[in-house]
């Protein structure tokens, strides 16, 4: 019976987790952008809106992705930085920057096709390994895409390891997420994040986490200097 009611709060948690990801969703490479400014088509996509929430194709003008570095090439303004950035923050980053060339902006940003990030799900899941997350990149997708976790996993004790940073990875609480709703521990996670279930039994950093937390780092470090 715990079983099932285990099962029944993560399948409700990741249909929460995505009823509040298209506002939450932060940028990142490979994400291709539909962006309309109003009264300029020259400078817009060749996506225009059915009335409905579908786009429908026209003819295509320009073509904005997310290149690897996070940036994005827009006419007259030149480079725009997403990273960290909401859909929301980089529309209005767009607005603030047009508003030199043009008199109140109107503009409109939707996502279309989401970029992939590569993250490793480790520890108490029911399959390991390195995952391509497609629709949206947070822990419970993480998780889900690993086969749920194991009858023997500490919830309370999840560890992120971000790529890019050499500081100690961030404990998270899964079952504060899975049972109460608690959205601030379902972390977007970015390329190459690792995250790790710990056991039911003591933890041992040195034993169980610094290992893993060293792997990631010298793997950037060797990334970087490629």
């Amino acid at each position: 019976m715990k079983r099932i009611i285990s099962i029944l709060l993560f399948v409700f948690a990741l249909m929460f987790a995505n009823l509040v990801f298209a506002s939450e969703y932060i940028m990142c490479p490979g994400d291709q952008l539909d962006i309309i400014v109003m009264g300029v088509p020259e400078m817009s996509t060749g996506y225009t809106s059915s009335g409905t929430t579908t786009l429908v194709p026209t003819t295509p003008q320009n073509k904005y992705v997310v290149r690897p570095d996070g940036k994005v090439s827009f006419q007259l303004i030149g480079e725009v930085d997403t990273t960290g950035l909401t859909v929301s923050q980089f529309t209005k980053v767009l607005q603030e920057k047009l508003a030199k060339y043009i008199v109140n902006p109107q503009i409109s940003v939707n996502i279309i096709q989401l970029g992939t990030t590569r993250v490793y799900v480790f520890g108490e899941v029911n399959k390991p390994g390195l995952y391509e997350l497609q629709k949206s990149h947070n822990l419970l997708d993480a998780v889900g895409i690993a086969n749920g976790f194991t009858k023997d996993a500490a919830k309370k004790n999840v560890f992120l390891i971000r790529r890019d940073k050499q500081n100690e990875p961030i404990k998270l609480n899964l079952n504060d997420l899975l049972t109460k709703g608690d959205t601030s521990q379902n972390y977007v996670l970015g390329e190459g994040d690792v995250v790790y279930l710990t056991s039911n039994g003591r933890i041992d950093f040195a034993r169980d986490i610094a290992p893993i937390f060293s792997a990631a780092y010298y793997a950037n470090k060797i990334k970087n200097n490629d």
